[in-house]
């Protein structure tokens, strides 16, 4: 079986590291991105299997990401995680047509139960 691919896309290091970390313990690869300028990119060389999407950027949201992922016929049935401190958000992620949602800072106790359950296909609500 082939690893399974996600993409991240923060503008944080430090966000990208500890998810890159928890997710590579898990033994899925990572491509992440800091800027939504890189993200096209980043889709014109990935499939990923899951995005992990923050909601906040410099110049953007990740709520405008989302709507261009949801249009793009080759992310279809990808789960797209919305993951941010914003935790108040969550409501209004399901709504917007997020798959996941999953609260900073990431719990390294409960992120392998997290990532095993949105690669089988299953929602996660969590914060």
């Amino acid at each position: 079986m082939a690893a399974k691919q996600a993409l991240i896309i923060d503008d944080n290091r430090s966000n990208l590291d500890v998810l890159s970390m928890l997710l590579n313990q898990q033994g899925v690869m990572v491509t992440a991105v800091q800027s939504i300028k890189q993200v096209s990119f980043a889709l014109e060389n990935l499939t990923p299997d899951v995005v992990f999407l923050d909601l906040e950027f410099p110049n953007g949201s990740g709520w405008d990401i989302l709507v261009d992922m949801k249009a793009n016929p080759t992310l279809n049935g990808v789960p797209i995680v919305a993951y941010t401190v914003h935790v108040s958000e969550i409501d209004v992620a399901r709504r917007a047509g997020f798959d996941s949602f999953i609260g900073k800072p990431l719990d390294s106790r409960r992120f392998p139960d997290q990532i095993k359950r949105i690669l089988s296909g299953q929602a996660v609500w969590e914060v």
